[in-house]
């Protein structure tokens, strides 16, 4: 007698081996969207980033918030996942904080700190001790070297 189709064995081998890629591919594709989100926020600083540089180039010194750098209020410069751009501190650091839209990055910033040397501005990504975003969720040049 000839065996048409599939046993249930086989069917459950192939639910089963179903489930262990979806186990898999599903915190990996979840990682890779909650970092799409993050890249957002690095893309929005752009003017901000153009704005510190130019700042420093017109007056030797790094500006201490977004007027002096020419950008919108911290809070005006947003995205559908970013708070605020916000420009502070002495030495010009951007902050870019991130809204409550993904639970994880709720809140949490990244920091965007200039060095300056020889005229030219460099900006150094990372995130803050606290209330920063987990390295994994970073893109690849803000992950604390190793």
């Amino acid at each position: 007698m000839k065996q048409r189709g599939f046993t249930l064995i086989e069917l459950m081998i192939v639910v089963a081996i179903i489930g262990i890629l979806a186990a898999i591919a599903i915190p990996a594709y979840q990682d890779y969207t909650i970092r799409a989100k993050v890249s957002e926020g690095l893309a929005l600083a752009s003017p901000a980033k153009t704005g510190v540089a130019e700042y420093y180039v017109a007056m030797g010194d790094l500006p201490t918030n977004n007027t002096q750098a020419g950008v919108a209020e911290p809070s005006k410069i947003n995205g559908d996942y970013t708070a605020s751009i916000d420009i502070s501190g002495v030495s010009g650091i951007i902050t870019i904080t991130y809204n409550g839209t993904e639970g994880k990055i709720e809140d949490q910033m990244v920091t965007l700190t200039p060095a300056t040397s020889a005229g030219s501005v460099n900006f150094e990504c990372a995130a803050p001790t606290t209330d920063g975003v987990l390295a994994r969720y970073l893109p690849p040049e803000c992950r604390p070297k190793s």
